[in-house]
């Protein structure tokens, strides 16, 4: 059975079990009765109320979410039949194909309720799938009535056949609803003038983003970069600026988004939004946020971006005076996001931030608790504080902004909330400050510093201690690194035990000792 490109399907099954059962009650519900009324409405009259409308009351997101989650179902109820099959289980392998089809005949009636203008092809691969489903009922039917093993078995490679094209029509239909929407949307948004018209469209469309990277490529092809971007450049939509931006912003975390943002010039406009003091904090943030986006490090098709280094210092310049004048730790975060980021993607960058004080800004804002507020944000400052660290001049900067106070507290980072986000994050946030440590200890002066603020002590329990690091390798690594480059510039602040068994061997056997170390041991 081909794997059905259905974008809601991640987040669904994320969702607490009984929380998804709860979800999928009513529509099961549903399917009981559609076996008995096979699509046939309760009503013989023409009144619209008397309809099987399911959903009439919602919002066309909402009505696109029950789509969703019915072809959620679909698809889960296909993947159990071709295992169900593979087993022999026949009975199971009709009842569910009695329950499939029922889903797909309720699934397009729901849809063609709230959607008065589709496509002569989306009704023909609708017909086609209704029959199809119709035929695989019948044929399995026949296929329990029958007792012959070696009938079944010639009988089952036709039923998988069959089941893949069902899979193969589903997936297209769904394709082109999903479309077909995301154009409505679009067009909507492009021919309004009106907020009022404009703000549910862009809400409806932001939520489809939510939906995965299959539906942002889907509004990316059918131009959703270009008409975002004529919001954003209109004074008459400023107040939906930063809602227009986190919907660009999910849009650009797949390819197709990169590229039309480039087409349109779209990092230009996204400059003149960061360098305009009359914009909002919020849209300011959010232009940070979409920054981020397309400066990942773990996106590998940046390299087209060649606007962007033409438009990099201000950039840069705008968004370390929005963390300095950040009002809040959100704010801080996209902006500390965006320029760590960016010092992965030109080193050129750091250059910028040694002659912004950047260094002195950043260090600043770590000692209000209410900005930097978060390991999240910690780790954004000290990534930063890392790339910048292969340059010479930031040791005196680190020194005069008590940096290396900083980063000792920064060794102690532990999540208080046990949430395995926060503690992937804190584990981070130690390992990049051991390694901006072990770049900075080039300067005696740094090095003299952590000495005397116990740093060494604190890299040796990190070590040795394994839960002291959750078990972390890459904390461990650099650990030792920055252990070794301590101990090569202050070489009477180690015991002679550690010496032997942290510093003295080669790193990988070093790190194999610590590997396996009990926590008696320490």
């Amino acid at each position: 059975l081909p794997s059905l490109s259905l974008p809601s399907s991640m987040h669904l099954i994320q969702v607490d079990s009984v929380q998804r059962w709860m979800e999928d009650l009513k529509l099961m519900t549903d399917c009981e009765c559609m076996c008995i009324l096979q699509s046939k409405p309760i009503s013989i009259e023409k009144d619209e109320q008397n309809e099987l409308i399911l959903s009439s009351q919602y919002s066309t997101c909402d009505n696109l979410q029950l789509l969703l989650k019915r072809a959620w179902i679909i698809s889960t109820e296909l993947t159990r039949i071709a295992q169900k099959l593979e087993k022999n289980r026949w009975q199971r392998v009709h009842n569910m194909t009695v329950r499939v089809n029922c889903h797909v005949r309720s699934m397009i009636n729901e849809y063609n309720t709230f959607t008065r203008n589709s496509s002569e092809e989306m009704h023909q691969f609708e017909k086609i799938l209704i029959d199809k489903c119709s035929e695989f009922t019948a044929f399995t039917e026949r296929c329990i009535q029958t007792e012959d093993e070696q009938i079944l078995k010639s009988m089952k490679s036709c039923v998988n056949e069959t089941l893949t094209t069902i899979a193969r029509y589903f997936g297209q239909l769904i394709e082109l609803v999903l479309t077909h929407e995301a154009q409505n949307l679009l067009r909507k948004i492009e021919l309004s003038d009106s907020v009022y018209i404009t703000e549910p469209a862009l809400s409806s469309l932001f939520s489809l983003t939510q939906e995965g990277a299959h539906l942002c490529r889907i509004i990316a092809k059918e131009g959703g970069v270009v008409t975002l971007f004529k919001i954003c450049r209109q004074d008459c939509f400023r107040c939906l600026y930063p809602q227009t931006l986190r919907t660009l912003a999910s849009i650009c975390c797949v390819e197709e988004g990169m590229h039309q943002l480039e087409k349109v010039d779209g990092i230009l406009c996204l400059a003149d939004i960061l360098t305009d003091n009359t914009h909002s904090e919020a849209t300011r943030a959010e232009a940070a946020a979409v920054i981020a986006q397309i400066t990942s490090p773990h996106l590998t098709f940046t390299q087209h971006l060649s606007s962007f280094l033409e438009n990099m210092e201000e950039i840069v310049t705008a968004l370390v005076k929005l963390c300095q004048e950040a009002s809040s730790g959100e704010v801080f975060l996209l902006a500390s996001a965006a320029l760590a980021n960016i010092t992965f993607f030109d080193t050129m960058a750091c250059e910028i931030l040694l002659q912004l004080n950047a260094m002195k800004i950043l260090l600043a804002a770590c000692s209000d608790k209410h900005i930097v507020d978060t390991p999240y944000s910690r780790d954004q400052v000290v990534t930063i504080l890392a790339n910048m660290s292969v340059l010479d001049q930031c040791a005196s900067e680190i020194i005069q902004g008590n940096g290396v106070q900083l980063l000792m507290e920064m060794l102690f980072e532990r999540s208080s909330s046990g949430n395995s986000a926060e503690v992937a994050a804190c584990e981070r946030v130690q390992q990049k400050s051991a390694v901006t440590l072990a770049r900075l200890s080039r300067d005696p002066e740094v090095a003299d510093a952590a000495v005397k603020l116990s740093c060494i002590p604190r890299l040796i329990k990190l070590c040795r201690s394994p839960p002291e690091r959750n078990n972390s390798d890459s904390v461990l690594v650099a650990c030792l690194a920055a252990l070794r480059r301590l101990a090569l510039m202050c070489p009477d602040g180690l015991e002679d035990s550690d010496f032997q068994q942290l510093v003295k061997p080669r790193l990988v056997d070093s790190f194999l000792l610590c590997t396996n170390m009990e926590e008696s041991f320490v």
